[in-house]
C-alpha cells in the first residue's frame, strides 16, 4: 500500500516556480512512517523563534552555502532539530516548492522513515514533535480556510486541528499536494470550500 503511493511521490512531475534567484533557498523533509497506518510527521517550533515561532512546520530550514544540494539541507535540518540520522530516511522525491511570507523559496522533499525512531527535539528549535495519520488529512476535515492572494491568483489554505496542534499556511499547502497526490483526494487549494464565507 505505502509502496504504491510512494510510487505515485516518485512519479511526481511537481510544479516550477519561476523566481528571481535572489530568493534564499530552504528545504523541508515531509517525513512519512513505514507502517500499516502511515502517520506524517510534524513538528511545532520553539515560541521565541524570530521566524514562524509557535507555529507547526515540516523539520527544515535554509540552506547553507555548503550544502550540495536541497535533499542535503533538508535531511541535515531535520537531523539538527529532530535528532532524525539521514540515514534512516529514504527520500522519496520533490513536492512543488513554495515562497515563504518571509520571501524564502522553500522545496519539500516526501521521505520515508522507520516508524520506531527516538526522536531528540532541538529544545532550542522545536517545542515538541508529532505525527498525524495521513488519513486524517485525506478526510479534508479542515477547521476554516484562509483566503491568501498570492501570485496574481486567490489561494484558499485550510486549517487543520489535530489535538493541541493547529496546522496552516505553507506547511497545509504542502500537505494537501502530498494527499491529493496520493490519494486524488481532489482538494482545492484555488476554488472556496463550500463552508468558505467570504467575510
Amino acid at each position: 500500500m505505502l509502496d504504491e503511493l510512494l510510487h505515485r511521490v516518485s512519479n511526481h512531475t511537481p510544479r516550477t516556480l519561476e523566481t528571481d534567484t535572489r530568493f534564499p533557498e530552504a528545504a523541508v523533509l515531509v517525513p512519512i512512517t513505514r507502517s500499516d497506518e502511515p502517520e506524517l510527521v510534524l513538528t511545532l517550533r520553539a515560541s521565541g523563534l524570530s521566524t514562524h515561532g509557535g507555529e507547526v512546520a515540516f523539520p527544515g530550514g535554509r540552506r547553507d552555502p555548503e550544502d550540495p544540494d536541497l535533499i542535503f539541507t533538508a535531511l541535515r535540518e531535520a537531523e539538527e532539530e529532530i535528532g532524525l540520522p539521514p540515514g534512516l530516511v529514504e527520500v522519496i522525491g520533490p513536492l512543488s516548492p513554495l515562497i515563504s511570507l518571509h520571501g524564502i523559496k522553500v522545496t519539500p522533499y516526501v521521505g520515508v522513515i522507520p516508524d520506531f525512531v527516538e526522536y531528540q527535539a532541538n529544545d532550542a528549535e522545536i517545542a515538541a514533535v508529532f505525527s498525524v495519520p495521513l488519513e486524517f488529512f485525506r478526510k479534508d476535515p479542515r477547521e476554516h480556510t484562509h483566503r491568501i492572494d498570492y501570485q496574481g491568483r486567490s489561494w484558499y489554505v485550510p486549517s487543520y486541528r489535530y489535538g493541541e496542534y493547529k496546522i496552516w499556511g505553507l506547511t497545509a499547502i504542502m500537505i494537501v499536494e502530498l494527499i491529493n497526490l496520493l490519494y486524488d483526494a481532489k482538494i482545492s487549494l484555488h476554488r472556496p470550500p463550500k463552508s468558505f464565507i467570504n467575510t
